[in-house]
């Protein structure tokens, strides 16, 4: 169990800077922070580095786990903390890798880390869950990642598995929070037990409006860990942040979400992974288009042809003209937007092969396909929606950080 010196070191450091922080309660933003620069957890290494001192040390990152220095440039935190002297024995690396290289869905190995040597083992593939070997003689474990906000991009899963691996060795867990660049809207279908999977574990709406911190409390809340153990968590907040302040990030979160306008479009695009259109992996405007092989191509004036590139070595309809839409020039969404997975459903001449299996794990309900199938009206579906997203909007409240 973690110590309690450990918690009040903590609280100590937290209060000289926010005058008092209280578990589970809210940092206030005034007007005149809304125009300061942002600082990530991960940048405030006075609020947790004499945490780690004479510790054996394992951390969850990737490759936006940075740090800007005062030159204006990045360093990786793992890079950071053993300039600091800090003793690192273990990365753990969520889907993507280490480096973030790996295609979405690709199997990341074990290996080493060839700038600094230590050890990576994977958390993406058949090990998804740290074990009690892997995080032997460890004290603390760091999770920092960069997440988007959306139930179905994977590093909300991988922090839930590191929790239940931390509360059931009792080791503590320090979440480093970054902003969410979709964190100003809540939208969705919430997601039914029954289809619970990798891509969205929890009764949350696809779109949940909050911070990866923020996040990690309500799973401890919620006890959403296995047989109700629980995390002994410390969050380090960010600084002049709140739900509606845009944020670019410095560094793509993935693969195949090279920009802020993919990033935006990327809950309202990623229903087309259970179809059979193509969200333009394979191209340079993943996430910003869609098309497909099947659609009729007179209801659309955009075509492109998938390719091998980075971040996509299979593309779907690799080498086959496809036809959809640009979206990439189109306005900034604080909602998700249906009416480009509903027309393209209504432009396909086969709809009997249009969705596969994995739309139901998406969606977290077999209800939207349903409803899209008897063409239900968009209002409605929205509509549809609205009792989850409330009744979650009451539970998200209690574990909120930032206004």
């Amino acid at each position: 169990m973690i110590s309690y010196s450990f918690k009040n070191t903590y609280f100590l450091l937290v209060s000289l800077l926010f005058f008092s922080l209280i578990s589970c309660g809210q940092v206030s933003t005034s007007k005149k922070d809304t125009f300061k620069q942002i600082e990530t957890g991960a940048q405030q290494t006075k609020l947790y580095l004499t945490l780690l001192r004479e510790k054996n040390i394992a951390i969850v990152a990737n490759q936006t786990s940075i740090i800007k220095k005062k030159n204006g440039k990045f360093i990786h935190l793992v890079d950071s903390l053993i300039k600091l002297k800090i003793n690192i024995k273990t990365v753990f690396s969520p889907e993507h890798g280490f480096r973030g290289n790996a295609d979405a869905g690709e199997k990341v190995t074990n290996g080493k880390d060839p700038k600094t040597g230590l050890p990576l083992i994977s958390l993406y593939g058949k090990n998804k869950k740290p074990s009690q070997e892997q995080l032997g003689g460890i004290d603390i474990v760091i999770f920092d990642i960069q997440d988007v906000g959306v139930r179905f991009y994977t590093y909300i899963s991988t922090l839930h598995y590191v929790m239940e691996a931390c509360a059931e060795l009792g080791i503590p867990l320090i979440v480093l929070d970054r902003p969410n660049p979709n964190g100003h809207y809540i939208d969705g279908p919430t997601l039914e037990i029954a289809h619970a999977s990798f891509v969205g574990m929890h009764p949350i709406p696809v779109v949940y409006g909050m911070t990866i911190g923020e996040y990690a409390q309500m799973i401890n809340g919620q006890q959403w860990l296995k047989n109700n153990v629980k995390c002994n968590l410390t969050v380090v907040p960010l600084q002049n942040y709140n739900h509606n302040k845009k944020y670019n990030l410095p560094i793509k979160p993935s693969p195949n979400l090279p920009n802020k306008k993919s990033i935006n479009l990327y809950p309202s695009l990623c229903f087309f992974e259970g179809t059979n259109v193509s969200v333009g992996r394979g191209t340079e405007k993943q996430f910003q288009i869609f098309g497909s092989p099947f659609m009729e191509n007179k209801n659309f004036d955009y075509c492109f042809t998938p390719q091998p590139n980075f971040g996509a070595k299979y593309p779907k309809h690799q080498g086959n003209k496809c036809c959809g839409l640009d979206l990439s020039k189109t306005d900034y969404l604080s909602k998700i937007d249906l009416s480009y997975l509903i027309k393209a459903y209504s432009s396909t001449l086969d709809k009997s092969n249009f969705f596969n299996s994995f739309f139901t794990k998406l969606a977290g309900t077999k209800k939207l396909q349903e409803q899209i199938e008897h063409h239900i009206s968009i209002e409605e579906i929205y509509n549809s929606w609205q009792k989850g997203i409330e009744d979650f909007k009451k539970v998200r409240k209690t574990y909120l950080i930032y206004d």
